[in-house]
């Protein structure tokens, strides 16, 4: 994906936040430990660092939800960060994003912390962050 439809579906995904513009996703593409799993409707962008990897964002087309998208770029995510050497994985998502929220607990991610008023809704009130943590594992 070009950094411009990285940069649409994240809006389409992402409406009620601020989007994240194409320049962002190149300057995060063009960084070393940069990692995209993605297919037609869904993006996973991790980043490794050491031994640790960050799931930066995970975005999927909201009329594509609910079919295993999301997943599927999660776990090439998680495995082409294994790869690169990561042995652990972390990752914030907003407190009131209950189906983000599902999938990661399924995915084996458990809170390690939380960070008030991290996300700022357009018009709304301000949630927090939870920080979640995940062991990779080779399957």
């Amino acid at each position: 994906m070009t950094p411009q439809a990285l940069a649409d579906l994240h809006a389409l995904a992402f409406s009620a936040t601020r989007a994240w513009s194409a320049q962002e996703f190149e300057s995060l593409l063009n960084h070393p430990g940069a990692i995209l799993a993605s297919n037609d409707a869904s993006f996973a962008l991790l980043r490794v660092v050491a031994d640790e990897a960050e799931v930066l964002t995970l975005a999927t087309d909201p009329a594509k939800r609910r079919q295993g998208l999301a997943r599927a770029t999660l776990v090439s995510g998680e495995a082409l960060a294994m790869d690169r050497g990561a042995k652990t994985v972390f990752l914030e998502v907003a407190e009131d994003n209950a189906a983000a929220r599902t999938l990661y607990e399924t995915s084996g991610y458990a809170q390690v912390g939380r960070r008030p008023g991290y996300y700022i809704p357009q018009g709304g009130t301000p949630v927090a962050a939870l920080v979640l943590r995940k062991e990779l594992k080779p399957s």
